[in-house]
């Protein structure tokens, strides 16, 4: 009686650690998280003198909010996705994607891939251990100028991510 009530211990235990395995959790940003990220960055591009579009998207890279300022060309629109959407996918700030895709460097193919945009101004949305998602600006004069606006999102929301 005995061995058979530690077996079906065992196997219980065995079983609900198996079933652990076959799901995750995930944390996500709150919508109105990702609106003070993107708010945060049109404000420091203002703030600098540029007129840009803000995409935040999710760790599936799917656009959560997108902000356009009045005067930002039209092309800001698609950039700024594709930003956000570069850096989650291939998890890295597009500006050292872009370093990492030179041609003659070995992933430069990578580059021909619809959706990539190679250029500053994509950051990863990170905290706690957690990725959360990417925030892409297009506007400013060159990737440095994103990337500055980007950091300003991320650091207006640095207390909602890290824990």
């Amino acid at each position: 009686m005995f061995k058979t009530l530690a077996a079906a211990i065992v196997i219980g235990a065995c079983t609900a650690a198996h079933a652990a395995e076959g799901t995750f959790a995930v944390k996500s940003l709150t919508p109105e998280t990702a609106l003070t990220a993107a708010r945060a960055a049109l404000e420091q591009c203002r703030k600098d003198g540029y007129q840009v579009a803000v995409a935040v998207v999710d760790r599936a890279g799917i656009t959560q909010v997108f902000l356009r300022d009045r005067f930002a060309g039209p092309h800001t629109v698609d950039v700024a996705v594709n930003k956000a959407w570069t850096a989650i996918s291939f998890r890295q700030p597009t500006g050292t994607f872009a370093a990492e895709t030179q041609p003659g460097k070995p992933m430069s193919a990578l580059r021909n891939h619809p959706r990539v945009l190679a250029a500053g101004g994509g950051l990863l949305i990170e905290g706690g251990g957690s990725l959360f998602g990417g925030i892409g600006v297009s506007g400013g004069p060159g990737g440095d100028a994103d990337d500055a606006c980007a950091k300003a999102g991320l650091k207006a929301i640095a207390d909602a991510v890290e824990f």
